[in-house]
């Protein structure tokens, strides 16, 4: 069982992923609507894993990789993308993400990138 922090902008996509990630017997520690708020909740609960969606209001997810990174640098972190942001996907791996799920998510494949990111 892993703790995990869920940051989406959407409130239906936070709660579909905590959905997913309490089935699976994982506990949600803490949800952030923003990346700014995604690196303050990280720095106070520090989870074992982080699902950061990539486009939010005030700091997007790959800054918010970016500062979570520098905080530090074990963090294991999941992006969450829409279709069509590959080029973001790319960057958000690039400033430290371990592994990506795209929208609409399939419970499989999230459960499967969490256990693969965990291992």
């Amino acid at each position: 069982m892993a703790r995990i922090l869920v940051v989406d902008d959407a409130k239906f996509m936070r709660l579909t992923l905590t959905d997913i990630l309490v089935k699976a017997d994982h506990e949600v520690v803490s949800e952030a609507e923003n990346g700014l708020e995604a690196v303050e909740k990280y720095k106070e609960t520090k989870p074992d894993l982080v699902t950061m969606d990539i486009t939010m209001p005030e700091m997007n997810g790959i800054e918010a990789v970016k500062l979570i990174k520098e905080f530090d640098p074990k963090a294991r972190i999941i992006m969450c993308s829409a279709m069509g942001q590959q080029k973001m996907v790319v960057d958000a791996i690039s400033a430290g993400a371990k592994d990506y799920i795209v929208k609409p998510f399939d419970d499989s494949r999230v459960v499967e990138a969490i256990n693969r990111v965990l291992n």
